[in-house]
């Protein structure tokens, strides 16, 4: 189950959770509930955003093999269609 970032304006704190793809939590309440813990002195009803997060950090060019240049036919020495 992917975890997720949400932000509460409300009292400037960011807490994660897990949940489906398609669920999204829309208040401080909810976002409580998820993860458990007490919502203190924030009033439930407070809205909460989903922080988009950058995800899995990977050094692209170490990570995909590096493949040589094709021409328009695949053939990485050109290939002599006359355009």
């Amino acid at each position: 189950m992917p975890t997720y970032d949400y932000h509460c304006a409300g009292n400037q704190q960011t807490i994660s959770v897990q949940h489906g793809m398609k669920e999204k939590l829309a208040n401080w309440g909810q976002l409580c509930e998820r993860a458990q813990r007490s919502p203190g002195d924030t009033s439930l009803d407070s809205p909460v955003e989903r922080v988009i997060s950058g995800g899995i950090a990977l050094p692209i060019a170490s990570a995909i093999p590096q493949l040589p240049m094709a021409g328009c036919c695949g053939n990485p020495s050109g290939c002599g269609h006359n355009h």
